[in-house]
């Protein structure tokens, strides 16, 4: 595994990179030229990620709930390379696709404890380490989605905890007005990860009928963040929407 040094240039953590989403965006940012700490719950998939880098990256395992957890993953990444520049909030899980009334609460809480908690908890120990550091300055990368304004069928967990995280993007854009650090969010629609396999095969749509979707490259998703996190700090994309072209966005419902 190789295994980045301390005196290294612009360092980004990417929680959520062992698979997906996560591991697409390390490697592009890997590629522009940033140090990337990748963090997961998973050593091999983690492992896998780093290897995969066109440049130097660390894996440290981390549940991005535990509050413990988190701390540790970025004291790490303080001490080895002396800064946070960037923060790509990532992970994420969903739910069963059921009714409501269905749905086993303890499932709501998990999806929380990932999707909301763990952004917060990353958010906040990014933002503290951005604002104090020197240079100060950063930018956090919230990963939403399409479903945070724009839900599928029986996806109220999940459309509830991306709509939550736009206020968090809201939120942390203003309070980072005057500190140097930037907040954005990417909307991601029908990128083809583990997550949205499904989708080319068929997904209830809104008028109750299965149908298959449009989906596209993981590597648009990599190039969109590499864009918003090469801005310098005095610009900032708030919000980017990218998604397959032919999938059922703008109308649907």
């Amino acid at each position: 595994m190789k295994d980045a040094r301390s005196g290294a240039g612009r360092i980004a953590v990417v929680t959520g990179g062992g698979r997906g989403i996560g591991r697409a965006v390390a490697e592009a940012l890997s590629a522009d030229g940033w140090v990337v700490v990748v963090c997961g719950r998973t050593a091999a998939d983690l492992d896998a990620t780093v290897a995969a880098l066109p440049g130097d990256g660390l894996a440290v395992v981390a549940d991005v709930a535990d509050e413990v957890d988190v701390d540790r993953l970025f004291d790490t990444v303080e001490d080895r390379f002396g800064r946070v520049d960037l923060l790509f909030n990532n992970a994420g899980i969903a739910a069963p696709p059921v009714p409501i009334d269905e749905l086993p609460v303890e499932a709501w809480d998990d999806l929380m404890a990932v999707n909301l908690r763990g952004s917060f908890l990353c958010a906040r120990a990014a933002f503290g380490r951005m604002r104090r550091q020197d240079p100060s300055g950063g930018r956090i990368i919230n990963n939403g989605s399409v479903s945070a304004t724009t839900p599928r069928p029986f996806s109220a967990p999940y459309t509830a905890s991306k709509h939550a995280i736009t206020g968090l993007t809201k939120s942390l854009s203003l309070d980072g007005r005057g500190l140097g650090v930037a907040c954005g969010q990417i909307d991601i629609g029908n990128a083809a990860s583990e997550m949205v396999e499904q989708m080319a095969a068929g997904i209830l749509q809104p008028d109750g009928t299965v149908r298959a979707e449009a989906t596209m490259d993981l590597a648009n998703v990599g190039a969109a963040v590499v864009h918003m996190a090469s801005l310098p700090l005095d610009a900032n994309v708030l919000s980017m929407t990218v998604m397959a072209n032919d999938m059922p966005f703008v109308g649907r419902g």
